[in-house]
């Protein structure tokens, strides 16, 4: 539907920066640290309402075909290659160097529409920055400084006119009929490498060194004929432990697509079983009410042994999450994965589901008679009427009298009722008790002037008496 236009160059000359500007959004991470960028993120450019265009922004350039450079060129090659139009983003204050040289050498080989943007001109003559940059003979070249919106007008205007038309291409639309599934665990438990399985391509940077994926890439997905929406997010660790200022961006940013998703998977190593992090991970989706599954990876690498020992510690560890559904896979040969799906279905239908009046108060009736609250302070709590708060989770809102003293104990049979009735799985519970005002509450009651007779009479009988 939309043509794609990729933003490629070196690393650190503003690609995230200008794509932010882009897009109007701050979905990509930005640092003056170079290569914060490894994996392709995609985005659409609306500055014009008329006529939208897909926008894919790159790792940088930097020559090396080892290691996580080399993974990150390959990235930006693919971006490339499926791209209508290529946005070279050089630096000015660098001036042309023979990297520059090499990709632009590399790009006129491919033979595709090509536009130059001269970047951080701000402060700079720009007829001399352009003049330097003028020896790659490239027609559409214009000055730029991204992080000001300066020139971003004019690159818009001229990227509209090099545009082919509209063609058929996959682009993160909102759908709202996709489930967004975030992947979400600590550093190097196999996130990128089973986002990579289930799409059945190179998508994702995947390393053994700790701290690969800097940023939360979303991925379209459609199987079995549902449509999904796969974020692959950065590795969560302790606060102690993070130093960089680019991690504990990540850390934000992956803390941001725990909200933003419907279901989180939370991948936990086989080998090492929970950790405290993990609890923590777990806790962040808890307190964000999504759907909750628990993969439990590197899972064929366990002997019987160590597999029932791990099935023991899970059990223990998770007991605060029993209605978590746990699925042993393995990210690297890709089994389990259809468990996995389905336990992502299921906990998806359950987040979402919608309740009617009717239903939650006969549901509150039949638990309230199986077991009636205990009294407080001789009284016992009255349970009027319910109806529901909402979905993503599923709330509860309870109204009556003397609710505030409910036990914990009683709001937790509440709560495992009410799964046990709607068979709710995969998703947290959250209940709201709120109590009638008392109308008479504030006002003083004023006598009248024949009660206030009658009041002395009974003083004055009861002095006789």
């Amino acid at each position: 539907m939309l043509p794609l236009v990729a933003l490629v160059g070196r690393p650190n000359v503003g690609k995230s920066t200008l794509f932010n500007a882009l897009t109007r959004s701050r979905d990509a991470l930005v640092h003056d640290q170079p290569g914060v960028t490894r994996d392709r993120h995609y985005g659409v450019c609306r500055l014009d309402p008329a006529r939208p265009f897909a926008v894919v922004d790159t790792g940088g350039l930097s020559g090396e075909e080892e290691g996580l450079a080399g993974a990150t060129a390959r990235q930006a090659r693919a971006g490339v290659e499926e791209a209508d139009l290529v946005v070279f983003v050089v630096d000015a204050r660098d001036g042309l160097t023979p990297l520059d040289r090499e990709i632009v050498g590399w790009l006129r080989k491919l033979g595709k529409p090509l536009v130059l943007a001269v970047n951080k001109t701000d402060g700079l003559v720009e007829a001399d920055c352009l003049a330097e940059f003028a020896r790659f003979g490239i027609a559409d070249t214009l000055p730029l400084a991204a992080s000001h919106q300066r020139g971003v007008p004019a690159l818009l205007e001229l990227v509209q006119r090099r545009l082919p038309p509209d063609r058929d291409l996959s682009v993160l639309e909102d759908d709202p009929a996709r489930i967004r599934v975030a992947f979400v665990g600590r550093p190097n438990v196999g996130k990128s490498t089973l986002v990579n399985r289930m799409l059945g391509e190179e998508r994702m940077i995947a390393s053994d060194v700790p701290g690969t994926t800097r940023d939360s890439i979303a991925v379209d997905l459609e199987r079995d004929g549902r449509r999904y929406r796969l974020i692959d997010t950065a590795g969560l660790r302790r606060r102690s432990r993070v130093e960089e200022a680019v991690e504990k961006f990540s850390a934000f940013k992956t803390l941001a697509s725990i909200e933003h998703c419907q279901v989180a998977v939370v991948l936990v190593d086989g080998t090492e079983g929970i950790t405290d992090q993990d609890a923590t991970v777990l806790g962040h989706v808890l307190e964000a009410g999504r759907g909750l599954v628990v993969a439990v990876n590197k899972w064929d690498g366990l002997s019987a042994y160590e597999r029932e020992q791990n099935r023991v510690m899970l059990e223990r560890r998770l007991a605060f999450v029993p209605w978590a559904e746990r699925v042993t896979i393995s990210a690297l040969h890709g089994s389990g994965l259809r468990e996995l799906f389905r336990a992502v279905n299921r906990a998806h239908a359950s987040v979402t589901r919608s309740f009617s009046t009717s239903e939650i108060n006969r549901a509150l009736e039949v638990a309230y008679e199986s077991n009636p609250p205990p009294a407080v302070r001789g009284h016992a709590p009255k349970m009027r009427y319910a109806h529901s708060g909402g979905n993503t989770p599923p709330t509860f809102v309870i109204h009556g009298t003397r609710l505030r003293g409910l036990p914990e104990s009683y709001r937790r049979y509440l709560e495992n009722f009410f799964r046990k009735r709607f068979k709710l799985v995969g998703t947290p519970l959250r209940f709201e008790f709120r109590e009638g005002e008392n109308p008479f509450e504030g006002r003083k009651n004023e006598l009248t002037e024949r009660q206030i007779a009658k009041r002395r009479r009974l003083l004055r009988f009861a002095k006789k008496r």
